[in-house]
């Protein structure tokens, strides 16, 4: 009956320990995408793991090469 006087405390302090891991990793967005893992290990190259800013460069860069090579069949690259 005396261990109680022990294990009652320690294990409101477990539980304490363990709503404080929670609301940490909440604050710090550790719950912000739980599918994207699953699914980028599906794909060789995603650009999910990219930043925003990484991301926008990446189309930038690809937006001109594109435009310059994308000339419809009927007309006449200009000069």
């Amino acid at each position: 009956m005396t261990i109680l006087y022990l294990l009652i405390p320690l294990s409101l302090i477990l539980l304490g320990l363990a709503v404080w891991a929670f609301f940490w990793a909440v604050k710090n967005d550790q719950f912000d995408d739980l599918e994207g893992p699953a699914h980028r290990i599906l794909f060789d190259e995603d650009e999910n793991d990219l930043s925003p800013e990484q991301r926008r460069q990446r189309q930038q860069a690809k937006s001109p090469e594109t435009s310059a090579t994308d000339t419809p069949d009927d007309q006449e690259p200009r000069p």
